[in-house]
C-alpha cells in the first residue's frame, strides 16, 4: 500500500489553469464596478474553498486564474458557484437576461514545481498580446501589479517560485518584470492549448480524467461538501 506521502504527492504538486469565455465574447466586464465585483467574488469563494489564487487576469470577455486547491475535487464546485454569481450580478446590474459565459470552463492540470511560473507568465501577458497595455503591470486587472510594483489586490497569494527571483523584494520585482518580458510562440502554445495537462510523465500518470477535467489519481475518502 502507498505511503500517505506517496497518495497526496499529487495534490501538494497540482494546479489547475482556469480559463472560461462569455457566450458570444460580448464584453462581461464593461465597467470598473465589473471587474471589481468578479475580483470580490474571487476573494469570497477563494476563501470558502480554501484555495490559493497564484496569477490571474480578468479581460473584457474572459478570465485566466492559476489555482491551488487543497481539495481539488471541489474544483468544480468553486468555478460553477463563481459564474453562477456572477451572473445573477450581471443581470441585475444590466438587465439581461439568459447564459452569459460560453459553455463549459476549461482546467488545465498544471505541475506546480515545472510549469507554475510559466503559466502565470502566460495568464499575465494576456493584456499585452491583446493590445490593452505595453507592459503587463499597466494592466489594472491582473495579478502582475502584485509581482512587479507590490500592490496589494485582496486575490494574489504569493507565488512558491517569487522568492526565486531574488533576495530583496526591489530586485525580486524587476526580476519579475524582465522574466513577463521574456517570451516566445512555443511557450503561448503550451497554456494556450488548455486541454492538454502540462507535467512530467509521472504527474500525467498519476491524473485521472472525470468527465471533462482532470483530478488526482489516488484513494481516500470523498471531499466533503460546500455549499
Amino acid at each position: 500500500m502507498p505511503s500517505h506521502a506517496r497518495k497526496h504527492q499529487l495534490q501538494q504538486s497540482l494546479v489547475y489553469h482556469a480559463f472560461s469565455r462569455s457566450s458570444g465574447r460580448k464584453v462581461i466586464f464593461q465597467e470598473t464596478k465589473d471587474f471589481d465585483r468578479f475580483k470580490l467574488l474571487l476573494y469570497d469563494y477563494g476563501n470558502r474553498f480554501n484555495s490559493k489564487i497564484y496569477h490571474w487576469a480578468i479581460m473584457p470577455n474572459h478570465y485566466h486564474l492559476v489555482v491551488e486547491f487543497e481539495c481539488p475535487e471541489l474544483i468544480s464546485k468553486f468555478m460553477a458557484g463563481l459564474h453562477r454569481a456572477y451572473t445573477h450580478y450581471y443581470n441585475k446590474q444590466y438587465n439581461a437576461v439568459g447564459f452569459l459565459w460560453q459553455g463549459r470552463f476549461k482546467l488545465q492540470p498544471i505541475q506546480k514545481d515545472l510549469y507554475l511560473k510559466n503559466c502565470g507568465r502566460y495568464v499575465e501577458r494576456n493584456p499585452v498580446r491583446t493590445g490593452i497595455v505595453r507592459e503587463p503591470w499597466e494592466y489594472d486587472y491582473s495579478s502582475a501589479r502584485f509581482y512587479c510594483l507590490g500592490r496589494e489586490d485582496g486575490i494574489t497569494q504569493v507565488s512558491p517560485d517569487f522568492e526565486d527571483f531574488g533576495k530583496e523584494i526591489v530586485g525580486r520585482q524587476a526580476a519579475y518584470k524582465n522574466f513577463l518580458s521574456i517570451f516566445d510562440n512555443k511557450e503561448e502554445n503550451y497554456f494556450a492549448n488548455i486541454e492538454i495537462p502540462r507535467g512530467d510523465r509521472d504527474f500525467l500518470r498519476r491524473l485521472v480524467k472525470k468527465g471533462t477535467h482532470y483530478l488526482p489519481r489516488r484513494r481516500g475518502r470523498k471531499a466533503a461538501f460546500v455549499s
